[in-house]
Parts: C-alpha cells; sequence; structure tokens
C-alpha cells in the first residue's frame, strides 16, 4: 500500500472492478495458465487482492493506526503479470487506539470488502463464500503473526474469536463465521479452510497442503 498520488498507473478501484478492466485482466490472466477454467483463475486473483488488502490493514490496526479503505476512494495497479501490485490510500491513515479482532474487521467488511466480493461475483462468477475464505486466510495470518499474547494451551490461536462469532460488532451477519477451524490430526494441530480456493484447476499453482478444505489434496 501507498499513497495513489505515488503510485505510478494507479486506477481508481470503483472504475477497475466494476468496469471493463478486471474483467478484460482476468480473461488474460486465464489465458497465460492454458485458458484454465475462468473461476479458478478469479479465485487465485482474489488472493492476492485480499493479501495486498489486508494484511496491512491489520497489521496497521495492531500498530493502532486504522489506514483509509474505504471502496470508493482507493486506487490500484495491476502488474505486467495481471495480479493487483499495489492499492493507492488518499491519505496515510490516522491513529486508533486498539480493538479486538472482530472490531478492527467490521469495518473493512463494511466500507470495502463486501463491495469488491459482490463484484467479483458479478464480473468472474465465483462464489461470495469462496471470496470470504479467501479473504480469512490472510487476516487470519497477519493477527496470529503480530499477536504478542503469551501463548494459551497446545492451540493458541488468537484470531479464533473471529471465525466462532456468528455477528460482527455492529450487529451484523459475520461473513467469515466458520471460514476457517482447527483440527488435531496425528498429534498436530492443523488450520484447515471451509471452501476450496480452486488452484488445484491452475497448471503449474502449487496446493496450499494442510491448509485445503479438501482432504485429497492436501498431502500433494
Amino acid at each position: 500500500m501507498m499513497l495513489s498520488s505515488d503510485l505510478e498507473g494507479a486506477i481508481p478501484l470503483g472504475d477497475f472492478l466494476a468496469g471493463d478492466g478486471f474483467a478484460e485482466t482476468l480473461d488474460r490472466y486465464a489465458a497465460s495458465h492454458g485458458n484454465a477454467d475462468r473461476r479458478a483463475a478469479a479465485s487465485f486473483w482474489s488472493l492476492y487482492y485480499f493479501s495486498a488488502l489486508t494484511i496491512p490493514y491489520v497489521v496497521a490496526r495492531r500498530a493502532e493506526m486504522t489506514l483509509p479503505i474505504a471502496f470508493d476512494e482507493m486506487t490500484i495497479a495491476i502488474g505486467e503479470d495481471g495480479l493487483p501490485r499495489a492499492f493507492g490510500l488518499p491519505h496515510e491513515g490516522d491513529w486508533s487506539d486498539g480493538k479486538d479482532l472482530v472490531d478492527l474487521i467490521t469495518p473493512l467488511v463494511d466500507c470495502h470488502l463486501s463491495r469488491a466480493i459482490a463484484l467479483l461475483k458479478e464480473k468472474s462468477g465465483i462464489a461470495p463464500k469462496l471470496a470470504w475464505n479467501n479473504a480469512a486466510v490472510y487476516i487470519d495470518y497477519a493477527f496470529n503473526t503480530t499477536d504478542q499474547a503469551p501463548p494459551e494451551g497446545e492451540d493458541h490461536w488468537p484470531s479464533r474469536p473471529l471465525f466462532d462469532c456468528p455477528l460482527l460488532a455492529n450487529g451484523s451477519r459475520n461473513p467469515f463465521h466458520g471460514c476457517l477451524r482447527h483440527e488435531l490430526e496425528a498429534g498436530a494441530v492443523h488450520c484447515r479452510r471451509k471452501v476450496c480456493c480452486l488452484r488445484y484447476m491452475l497448471p503449474g499453482i502449487p496446493g496450499c497442503g494442510e491448509l485445503c478444505a479438501l482432504p485429497e489434496l492436501r498431502k500433494q
């Protein structure tokens, strides 16, 4: 993430996703993978989108800064490979006191993710539940990695409340509820997705290992 004024090739995010830009980019990206299934290409594309969006947002909130991630105020730049290269922000953000994960994720859902995921469905056909699961893995990673609390037992999972809670802080339905779960298998705890990201349908793209929702693909 960087200021839109400093981002070369910046395009208003709404214009890109709601217009023809995303559809054309996705077609080129699918073609570069042997005319792969368009839904699988869109899902993999969204992994880059969600990682570039949610990881900086969560890390900044942990540092008591709120980044301006309102959908209509952001820009995006696309790399030569067709994947999101960077997001542009209107300003550097504002100080914000620390809150728990459900509280800090609620504005991200309301101001950005709900709109983006609706457009991903409209333009590419991927199911919203798949897109929410794609975003969930990066929120989980960023929050757990920046956690400084003493471990609580063998299954220390700081982001657990987000995936166990049915409602967001504003009382609306929590789209991340149940997206991830922890399972004990062969003496080890594994984090597992609820919905497969379809990357196995893209030639040359490695699997996600034990995180995969499909048991038959976890060892590939």
